[in-house]
């Protein structure tokens, strides 16, 4: 689903909802940092590749670790780009706040992290966006990783009838 498109120097940039249901400039695919005539897609099943991730990663060093397969994307709102979690595997990716008390003792009423887009913009802090390092790890938050798979990146978006980007104001 084309969401905008505005003309630009190398053609026209479409903001694109692609199948897995990620809003994304040219729906994911990717020509930057690949040779010359290529392009880079995203995963069909990004979920189930952070799955098969994590299973060769127990295979190989006997650990479970969680794992998430991340691309880069631009925020309604905001300048710049930052990468976000597109699959996930073995990791408690929103964190529900609601219920507990701040720091000022005042019960929480709406606070959702989501903590894998978090990780992800960290993790590519570390790797950078142009230097061709395609993994990072990130140590200190073993209470967020899981024991079973769980529900993946899948769960971060948004449903449509929550989504008030989508429908604009009323008057």
């Amino acid at each position: 689903r084309v969401v905008a498109e505005r003309p630009g120097p190398d053609g026209v940039l479409r903001i694109v909802e692609n199948r897995q249901g990620l809003v994304m400039a040219a729906a994911g695919v990717d020509t930057s940092d690949v040779p010359r005539g290529t392009a880079l897609l995203l995963p069909e099943d990004p979920d189930a590749s952070a799955r098969r991730l994590r299973r060769g990663l127990n295979a190989r060093l006997g650990c479970r670790p969680g794992v998430l397969v991340t691309d880069t994307a631009g925020r309604p709102w905001r300048r710049g780009v930052a990468d976000l979690a597109v699959g996930a595997a073995g990791l408690q990716v929103l964190q529900d706040l609601r219920g507990e008390r701040d720091a000022y003792d005042r019960a929480l009423q709406a606070t959702v992290v989501d903590v894998a887009d978090e990780i992800a913009a960290a993790a590519d802090l570390v790797k950078g966006k142009a230097r061709g390092r395609p993994v990072a790890v990130v140590r200190g938050l073993g209470h967020l990783v899981t024991t079973e798979d769980g529900d993946g990146a899948r769960q971060l978006l948004r449903p449509a009838e929550e989504d008030m980007f989508r429908r604009g104001s009323p008057g």
